[in-house]
């Protein structure tokens, strides 16, 4: 196996670590659907995802964490404009 693969392979497997924490402390209450450390989690997880499938031709899967990546950037600028409106409004 080259180091090639080794790191991608590691790239694929630590995105995987990253989303499953991120879910399992949504799911205990730890984390909320719209902070900033969730959404950040599932970004870089679905980056990992998207170098690990797309090197290995796994088309479907790499457009899905396309799509989940830019969900989670998209929620990013939501949350991050919503707490500029509220920041503007105790002015």
């Amino acid at each position: 196996m080259s180091a090639e693969v080794i790191v991608i392979e590691a790239i694929g497997w630590a995105a995987a670590v990253i989303i499953l924490a991120a879910y399992i402390l949504l799911s205990l209450g730890r984390l909320e659907g719209r902070s900033y450390l969730y959404q950040w989690m599932n970004v870089i997880g679905a980056g990992g995802f998207i170098i690990n499938s797309g090197y290995n031709g796994a088309l479907p899967s790499a457009v899905l964490n396309v799509i989940w990546a830019a969900m989670g950037l998209f929620t990013l600028w939501s949350v991050w404009r919503a707490r500029q409106v509220a920041r503007a409004a105790l002015l």
